[in-house]
């Protein structure tokens, strides 16, 4: 079963930044800067966690937060589609 995911970082090495967005953008459903929303089962949420530890260092942070189905979530703005390559989301 997967469950909705929201994934930040701040990451101060350019190119450790780099490495961590193109990780971040095969689990991620949609973005809004450094926040990612992500569907993962328990498996893929362990590789991802996994992946971000290894690449992760210092000053770096990373936080994985479960958005849980039985909270209101209260959106602000305006969502703005993906700018990436087309996906496919299956839930």
């Amino acid at each position: 079963m997967r469950k909705l995911y929201l994934a930040c970082y701040d990451i101060t090495c350019p190119k450790r930044l780099r490495m961590c967005l193109k990780v971040l953008k095969g689990y991620a459903s949609g973005r809004q800067y450094s926040c990612f929303e992500c569907y993962l089962t328990h498996r893929e949420r362990e590789e991802l966690l996994a992946t971000m530890r290894d690449l992760t260092e210092g000053d770096d942070a990373f936080a994985l937060l479960c958005l849980q189905r039985q909270r209101t979530i209260h959106p602000l703005g305006q969502g703005v589609a993906p700018l990436d390559e087309a996906f496919m989301w299956v839930g």
